[in-house]
């Protein structure tokens, strides 16, 4: 039985949901944890509430739905496309207090038209949101993981720095933090003359050895810790990220694009400009972002009411492209968020991939502003 009472409004809610034709659907409360280990992100990964059955397998309780939504959507063999919704509770630690708090939202998935896809599921958040808050004027703010990581590249840095900074897209004060590194590498330090002299040499065999025989003489067992080939990989890894620079001259243009923010209305021709300017073959990346805008335009949301800003991004690992919140003007508590993870369904064992994007909505802050509204 649920320890906390279901929002008053949610026979609306589900009545929306209906009228934006999608199917229903629940996933049991109990979780594997490794999908949620592996893809949610660190911000998540801390809050779980993790436990283990019988046989050792490692479980949680529900965090959010869209990864067990997916497992669903695997493990029942569904064609696509599909649009499910959801209503349920989640379980995690939160700054703002309550560890179980209900949860409601849409994902669609393998809708091959990204861009209407895209624009659809900010449509389709904006209009629950105006039915549960009328009168209310809401602002959305949007990024574009895939236009950063088409930066990135373009710049010219190693596969292993490109990963890095990605995973740090949104996080402010960690991407900055990599991007200071950029600018003054440093040295790799605490390594044993044995180990540093192996590395050097460009001797794999001779470092896994090297990192066995030292594990074995410290009982550091493999079963415990990462394999010695494991290890030896990361540190190679780590030489070479960190004797890499970036030019300042091409730091000082990851950071412009990274300082753009305005409506969405101009956005298409300020990325266009920066792509020109900076020298970037940005093409591809530049015509998706177009196409969107137009989306947008055509499923009838208003760009005065989007900003675009380039560093924005969500603390879940799984994002890929749009990334999007949604608040009430001058209030910043988010009501909506979501974006495009089309990576997902792929690594949770789909035999084809199947582009995906959705959204949820937090019950409990609508909650509160409607209280505010009576």
């Amino acid at each position: 039985m649920p320890l906390i009472n279901l929002p008053d409004f949610a026979p609306e809610l589900l009545s929306l949901f209906e009228k934006l034709k999608t199917e229903r659907v629940d996933t049991p409360v109990i979780q594997p944890a490794e999908p949620f280990l592996d893809m949610a992100g660190e911000d998540l990964r801390r809050r779980i509430f993790l436990t283990q059955s019988e046989t050792g397998e490692n479980l949680c309780l529900r965090p959010e739905f869209t990864i067990p939504v997916c497992l669903r959507h695997i493990e029942t063999a569904t064609g696509t496309p599909k649009r499910y919704s959801y209503l349920g509770e989640v379980f995690r630690q939160r700054r703002e207090g309550g560890n179980e708090f209900y949860q409601a939202g849409i994902e669609d998935l393998g809708t091959k038209d990204f861009a209407g896809a895209d624009a659809r599921a900010v449509a389709d958040a904006m209009t629950i949101l105006g039915q549960l808050l009328p009168g209310r004027a809401l602002t959305v703010t949007i990024g574009d993981q895939a236009v950063f990581e088409a930066v990135v590249a373009a710049l010219g840095l190693p596969a292993g720095w490109q990963k890095r900074l990605v995973q740090a897209f949104g996080e402010q004060e960690q991407l900055e933090a990599l991007m200071m590194r950029l600018a003054r590498p440093e040295q790799v330090r605490g390594l044993s003359p044995e180990i540093a002299a192996l590395l050097e040499a460009g001797d794999d065999d001779g470092l896994i050895a090297q990192i066995d025989t030292m594990m074995q003489a410290t009982g550091y067992l493999t079963n415990a810790s990462r394999a010695p080939k494991d290890i030896a990989r990361r540190l190679k890894d780590k030489l070479a990220l960190a004797g890499t620079s970036l030019d300042p001259a091409k730091l000082d243009v990851l950071r412009e694009f990274l300082s753009l923010n305005v409506s969405l209305k101009y956005a298409p021709g300020v990325l266009t400009d920066f792509a020109r300017s900076a020298g970037l073959p940005l093409e591809g990346a530049v015509n998706r972002f177009d196409a969107r805008v137009a989306a947008f335009a055509n499923a009838g949301v208003k760009l005065s009411d989007i900003t675009w800003r380039a560093a924005f991004g969500r603390p879940l690992d799984y994002y890929t492209g749009l990334v999007f919140e949604i608040t009430m003007r001058g209030d910043h508590r988010v009501l909506a968020g979501g974006g495009r993870f089309d990576r997902m369904m792929t690594l949770l064992g789909a035999e084809d991939h199947i582009p995906a994007v959705g959204f949820s909505l937090w019950l409990d802050r609508i909650g509160q502003v409607r209280g505010e509204l009576k």
